[in-house]
């Protein structure tokens, strides 16, 4: 495929993993492209057609780019800045000692490129493919983009953050058959042009804020980690078992319903019932019998109760006594009140001196039986005294109103909330937050 006149050129800064495996497929897809790197043997082996690095297809990709004209490399930043209309940083962002991240090379080379934007007339996009953390973008690489080239963003350059998902040894097929295409922008104009890149390859879209295309780097990789972690641990206990892991683990990954899914994974407020505090505990407990060391498996009650806290401490720091609680139950749609956070963050509230006051629509006393009862019985037993079917007496008491159901009762009835009203919102319900001033509305954790 020869260049064409109506695609974009492209310069791309850093021709390590991700600079050469973007470079090599813009270059298949008909992209002008100019490599820029410090190391001259890179710079020499692409000259000469040959890839720098090991990877799948990626050594024909070179070699047909460079014969054809399409790839060409240079050590000289401001001509490619100047020849080009959007500008890839693909360079490394190595971890410190103390485990923070090193902007150094990214501060090098935007340099490089401001310095370069001064003296170019025309709309240029500058787009960070490199791994960095929230805020980087914003608050450290455009600042020093304007200062150097003596514009600003959004009016005479555009900057994007455009994270890569590359798996090393199938890159190139990633590349061309992504999971998903995310383009952080500082404006529209930037945004589309971006993603007008990736034109005709499948997979979701989205365009976002710089600051939620960094993250999401963040939460693949550490998410992926997280599951081989959490495979390698079951593999474990499984063998001190006797138990074949692969045989247990196929069973597990063929429900797309609630394993491999989105099931679970949004944000909200902590777990509880009957099934999976004990569960979880159970299963360390096992390991632990059989000196199966599982840390994973072992924070993640650990890590509910942080949750828990997190949400006491909010409700907490607004200093107001009066707080009535929307929703009792483990979990909305059901009277289980079995491990329920809501039951423990009513008792902690009350015994941290507050005036509680509770509603749900599905909790009644008088239906309740059994281990619902027995719970209430043990764990809350003046429990009588704070719930109630009046929802304008909860509106009219709570300075605080903590929202732990989507009962559509419930939430129109916070809604008519007197002003001055603070909400603590435990389960997302955006129309709440929209509703409210924003001091008057508290997300726990969005």
């Amino acid at each position: 495929m020869l260049p064409s006149a109506d695609l974009p050129t492209i310069s791309v800064f850093g021709l390590g993993y991700v600079g050469c495996i973007s470079a090599a497929c813009f270059a298949s897809r008909g992209h002008p492209v100019v490599g820029v790197d410090v190391d001259v043997r890179k710079l020499d082996l692409l000259r000469r057609g040959i890839a720098p690095l090991v990877e799948d297809r990626l050594g024909e990709l070179v070699a047909d780019a460079v014969a054809s004209g399409r790839l060409s490399v240079t050590e000289n930043a401001t001509d490619a800045v100047l020849t080009s209309d959007v500008s890839l940083v693909c360079v490394a962002t190595p971890s410190t000692p103390g485990g923070g991240l090193s902007t150094a090379y990214l501060e090098a080379v935007t340099a490089e490129i401001g310095t370069a934007l001064a003296g170019k007339d025309g709309w240029h996009t500058v787009v960070y493919r490199s791994t960095m953390l929230p805020g980087t973008c914003e608050e450290l690489l455009v600042p020093r983009l304007e200062q150097l080239s003596g514009k600003h963003v959004g009016v005479d350059f555009g900057v994007c953050v455009n994270p890569e998902f590359l798996r090393e040894g199938s890159s190139v097929r990633d590349f061309l058959d992504p999971p998903k295409t995310v383009v952080g922008q500082t404006e529209d104009r930037s945004g589309q042009v971006v993603m007008e890149l990736y034109a005709g390859l499948p997979g979701p879209r989205f365009r976002v804020p710089l600051a939620v295309a960094e993250m999401v780097k963040y939460v693949d990789n550490s998410f992926h980690a997280l599951k081989v972690d959490f495979g390698n641990e079951i593999g474990a206990i499984c063998a001190a078992l006797g138990l074949d892991s692969h045989e247990v683990m196929d069973v597990f990954l063929s429900d797309d319903k609630l394993n491999l899914s989105a099931a679970y994974l949004r944000p909200g407020f902590a777990f509880g019932g009957s099934c999976l505090p004990k569960e979880v505990r159970a299963l360390t407990h096992t390991a632990r019998r059989h000196d199966v060391d599982a840390p994973v498996l072992a924070h993640i009650l650990a890590s509910n109760e942080a949750h828990l806290r997190r949400a006491l401490d909010m409700v907490l720091s607004l200093g107001k006594r009066k707080v009535g609680l929307f929703g009792l139950s483990f979990k909305p749609g059901t009277d289980d009140l079995r491990e329920s956070p809501m039951v423990e963050l009513a008792e902690r509230l009350i015994g941290k001196g507050c005036d509680v006051r509770i509603y749900d629509h599905d909790v009644a006393l008088s239906r309740l039986t059994g281990s619902n009862k027995a719970h209430i019985d043990e764990r809350l037993p003046h429990l009588a005294e704070l719930l109630t079917d009046e929802l304008d007496t909860m509106t009219q008491h709570g300075e605080v109103l903590v929202v732990a159901t989507k009962d559509e009762a419930a939430l129109s009835a916070v809604e008519r909330a007197p002003a001055g009203t603070v909400v603590v919102d435990l389960v997302h319900v955006p129309r709440l937050r929209e509703t409210r001033s924003s001091a008057e509305y508290l997300g726990l954790s969005w």
